[in-house]
């Protein structure tokens, strides 16, 4: 479909109006919309990435309690970093955040960039963040395009087709652009108009254009969007089918000493780098995973007690941790520099993955 064709030009401006004043009545009292500061915005950008809101306020928070600008960012330590963004997951986006205030520290004494050139040339930092970093802190009339701004415009335009694809992705783009850039001279809509107008976009696919079961009625663009007309609107997006899970299998050694247990980190050749974990060995489906954590960890042979498995998803993973539990010797030989013994109450104190903060609290659950 030629995109002039679904929305001229002359519509853009009810379009603007009508989600503005929706949004003025309807927007979520978020912390982060508290502030133009764009390191608070920058930070809670970057934690909303495929993590929902009401999970990322409560770590918003903290963070900023912590690390509240630039400046402090990019002096801590990557210790501090990683278990402040425990449990968000993408841990790269950790360190890449570090990596970007480490570069504005140095370049311009923590004074956060303005420009889109400038934020883009941030580590972690594409077309989106830029986007919603420039439009909402600066209020310049930058397009952003998210899964929920995806959703909303595909819906509206009824456009087929997959949104990551060249052509299509390109075409959002466009809209997004054209949406905003008319926000920006539209004086009748107040202030702030391209930060509001963008938040306000992302807004509704958020609480009323969302994936299953979307609250069309409530929609201040309703009467525009063309997959209602066709009462198609969960047909839209269009996205490819799912790849086939695969099953993969851990032996993960929960070893004691004295009432400590023995925790690594990964290195930095290691998916999640910099985080710790209980000894964790990949394995075959029908590999002894007892022999295996043995010849792994140079032990002698241990009394194991085997655990009930635990059990998560990666993307397309399926997870299977063999759980084993012994009492080893505290002197184990040929151990790298960065495994410890740790007593369980200091457990809590280091970043761990996912899973093994699970196996924390199945330890705490176990002594109580």
């Amino acid at each position: 479909m030629a995109l002039p064709s679904l929305i001229p030009k002359l519509q853009y401006l009810p379009l603007v109006s009508q989600l503005l004043g929706w949004f003025d009545t309807h927007a979520r009292p978020l912390p982060w919309r508290l502030s133009r500061d764009p390191y608070a915005i920058w930070i809670s950008e970057i934690m909303l990435q495929q993590t929902q809101v009401k999970t990322v306020i409560p770590y918003w928070t903290r963070w900023m309690n912590s690390l509240p600008d630039v400046n402090s960012l990019a002096a801590a330590s990557e210790d501090q970093v990683l278990k402040l963004w425990e449990g968000l997951g993408y841990y790269s986006r950790a360190r890449n955040l570090q990596k970007a205030a480490r570069k504005i520290s140095v370049r311009t004494d923590g004074c956060f960039p303005r420009s889109l050139a400038d934020l883009l040339d941030l580590p972690g930092v594409g077309p989106y963040t830029a986007g919603a970093i420039a439009s909402i802190a600066f209020d310049q009339p930058e397009p952003i395009l998210d899964g929920n701004v995806i959703r909303v415009l595909t819906r509206l335009l009824a456009l087929s087709g997959d949104p990551k694809s060249k052509a299509i992705n390109q075409q959002l783009w466009t809209t997004a652009s054209a949406l905003v850039e008319e926000a920006n001279v539209a004086s009748r809509c107040g202030t702030q108009r391209c930060a509001r107008f963008n938040q306000a976009l992302m807004e509704l696919g958020a609480i009323v254009c969302t994936p299953n079961q979307p609250l069309c009625h409530l929609c201040p663009w309703l009467s525009h969007c063309a997959a209602q007309r066709l009462g198609q609107a969960q047909h839209f997006p269009e996205t490819p089918p799912r790849p086939p899970t695969t099953p993969r299998f851990f032996a993960t050694a929960l070893l004691s000493s004295s009432g400590r247990f023995l925790l690594r980190k990964r290195t930095t050749v290691e998916v999640n780098a910099g985080l710790w974990e209980f000894p964790n060995l990949e394995t075959e489906p029908d590999a002894n995973p007892i022999n295996q954590l043995e010849d792994w960890l140079g032990l002698p042979s241990l009394k194991w007690v085997r655990k009930a498995d635990l059990r998560h998803s990666i993307t397309r993973y399926r997870i299977t941790q063999r759980i084993l539990v012994a009492e080893a010797s505290p002197d184990l030989r040929g151990l790298p520099s960065e495994w410890l013994w740790v007593a369980p109450n200091d457990l809590q104190h280091f970043a761990l993955t996912g899973p093994h903060r699970r196996l924390v609290q199945r330890l705490r659950l176990d002594s109580a």
